[in-house]
């Protein structure tokens, strides 16, 4: 099941088990829609996918260090194509 799904489709469910099912604060099961929760798109997905591709810290100091000296755009460059890749959704 995927409990971020169903949180955030059904507010009223407050406990998930995954063999019992969705309840609501009284204990009483919450009908699921599976297609509907299969379906969802965390809209913060991008946040995960950027943090995936950016490179590590240290070697991102290190491309700021050498475009300092160098006078290039590594870094930015870096940056740019994984927002680019990873786009905020509009709203």
């Amino acid at each position: 099941m995927n409990h971020k799904a169903i949180y955030a489709l059904y507010p009223n469910v407050i406990t998930i088990d995954d063999t019992a099912g969705a309840f609501d604060a009284n204990g009483n099961q919450v009908t699921i829609d599976e297609s509907a929760v299969n379906a969802w798109v965390d809209p913060e997905q991008y946040k995960y996918d950027r943090q995936a591709a950016y490179k590590p810290l240290a070697e991102q100091l290190d491309m700021q260090y050498w475009d300092r000296v160098n006078g290039t755009d590594t870094w930015k460059q870096h940056i740019d194509a994984v927002k680019t890749a990873y786009p905020k959704p509009t709203e």
